[in-house]
């Protein structure tokens, strides 16, 4: 009778002990998650980054007479290699988007540098980019949903807390950004 006894605390010990586990490697995971998708941002952040210079180079030399313009774009991407966390990327990346809305509007004033093939190129590979960079938001997004969800659940709560894991921030569009564009056309008279 007692090696029954014996052998089921050392198997509720081990199951516990097991389960304990699994738990922990749950919110390892959730938070590595984060951690990767926020990184997988930052690379994509980088190469548009990366890619400007090279388009304000190409444009310098079309477009003379809107120095300001190129110099919104250049400021934009200094504001945005400074900025730290979801919130401060959030507002430098809708800074420099509209910058480049603006550089690629004027770019349509100079046929000669929207018939430039480096110009082209750029400009897709920027375009592309942007797209790349708004999916790996919304996967960031989703992990942080989860990683801020699995850390209020019982009795994750408990090891989180234990842990020191906290509820993570989203990535949030800023507030120009959500602004509705102003549309006009130009009718014949």
């Amino acid at each position: 009778m007692g090696i029954v006894l014996l052998i089921a605390f050392v198997l509720a010990v081990v199951i516990a002990a097991g389960y304990l586990v699994g738990i922990y490697n749950q919110l390892v995971q959730v938070k590595v998650n984060v951690d990767k998708s926020w990184a997988n941002i930052e690379v994509l952040e980088k190469q548009r980054y990366d890619e400007i210079p090279k388009l304000v180079k190409v444009c310098e030399g079309y477009m003379q007479y809107e120095r300001g313009t190129l110099e919104k774009v250049i400021e934009a991407r200094s504001r945005f290699l400074q900025a730290r966390g979801p919130a401060d990327m959030a507002q430098a990346g809708a800074e420099l988007g509209g910058a480049l809305k603006s550089l690629f509007a004027l770019a349509e004033a100079y046929p000669d540098l929207k018939a430039n093939q480096n110009f082209t190129q750029l400009q897709q590979r920027v375009s592309a980019l942007e797209s790349d960079i708004a999916d790996r938001r919304e996967f960031y997004n989703e992990s942080v949903t989860i990683n801020n969800a699995r850390i209020q659940q019982v009795p994750y709560v408990v090891f989180a807390g234990m842990l020191s894991m906290t509820a993570r921030e989203m990535y949030k569009v800023a507030a120009s950004e959500k602004v509705s564009p102003e549309i006009k056309f130009a009718v014949p008279g």
